[in-house]
């Protein structure tokens, strides 16, 4: 946990081990197919991402898929996590149901240097109880094989409507803080053997009214957001960090403002699109030179705003009600 975090133990952490979503970007911004978008392509990407802001980062998250050479690349200073599930979800069946990716294994990823290994579910309290009973024994599991291999687990859960809405429409926005409190509620109890909590942001800012990133309709109060922020936070008795969930920057920076204001006692980011995403098109039409220059001036300019915005995070530690490390 400590190679994780920064000196004064905030977990300030990149993400780069999209995969899926990546390639898809990657040639849609060439205007080709998808299966044109080489491993190698995948690769020189997330070296790129890794070399230009692990320097600004105290970990980045990658997968053993295309993510190992940019593992290599990262900064001294900067920790390791590595994915252990497959690229997004079953569509065969309903419920999103994950799955691993069957060459790697909690002690492989030690294996390769992780300081810890990520999982990430998709989940909603209001899907059916024999979906989310499979979505729990499979976390059991995977907390079971981390604590046996000594090695911290991290999980992400990113919710959803199982009736098919909207995501990003104001009606989700409205029950989103009660699926984020209901699952962080539900995953912080210790039979799941979760070290620490990836979790979205409780409210969507753009419905926030008076918000920065306000678009006119109107999901919650800026005070009514706020408490979700507490409300949220309260009911996890492990430390947690806020991911990005490939909103924009200025998105994300906002949320993080009114978490400080919440008061909140979350640990630190882990946040990937938001600082990298708009230097897809640059790598896909001016190639990797290109891409780095856009990290050193804009890459970087975002993630020290991020960094910026979470100054008032709570130490890892202290939600443990433990003492800073040696």
């Amino acid at each position: 946990m400590k190679a994780l975090a920064n000196s004064r133990g905030i977990i300030a952490a990149a993400a780069m081990d999209q995969r899926g979503s990546l390639q898809k970007a990657l040639a849609q911004g060439r205007g080709v197919d998808v299966k044109e978008i080489t491993p190698e392509m995948m690769s020189e990407f997330k070296v790129a991402v890794s070399k230009v802001l692990t320097p600004h980062s105290s970990a980045i998250l990658l997968d053993p898929e295309f993510g190992l050479d940019a593992a290599n690349a990262r900064a001294k200073n900067a920790g390791l996590l590595l994915a252990y599930e497959l690229s997004g979800y079953d569509n065969t069946q309903a419920g999103r149901l994950p799955d691993l990716l069957p060459h790697v294994s909690a002690k492989r990823i030690v294996d390769w240097g992780a300081d810890a290994v990520k999982i990430l579910i998709y989940y909603s309290p209001y899907d059916e109880t024999a979906v989310n009973d499979i979505k729990h024994a499979f976390v059991e599991r995977i907390g079971a094989e981390c604590e046996a291999n000594e090695i911290p687990f991290f999980l992400e859960f990113v919710g959803y409507d199982p009736k098919g809405g909207d995501e990003k429409g104001v009606e989700y926005a409205k029950v989103k803080p009660e699926i984020v409190k209901q699952t962080m509620a539900e995953f912080t109890k210790p039979q799941y053997g979760v070290d620490v909590l990836k979790v979205e942001i409780p409210i969507n800012a753009d419905y926030v009214e008076g918000s920065s990133v306000y678009k006119g309709q109107k999901a919650y109060s800026h005070e009514e957001a706020l408490a979700h922020f507490r409300e949220s936070a309260a009911v996890a008795t492990k430390p947690f960090i806020y991911l990005s969930a490939g909103v924009s920057n200025a998105q994300f920076t906002e949320s993080l403002k009114m978490a400080a204001e919440a008061g909140t006692d979350y640990s630190g980011v882990l946040c990937g699109r938001a600082t990298w995403k708009e230097g897809i098109p640059v790598y896909a039409k001016q190639g990797v030179n290109a891409l780095e220059d856009w990290l050193q001036q804009e890459g970087v300019k975002n993630i020290d705003a991020v960094n910026e915005a979470i100054t008032g995070a709570t130490p890892w530690y202290a939600k443990m009600g433990a003492a800073a490390p040696a």
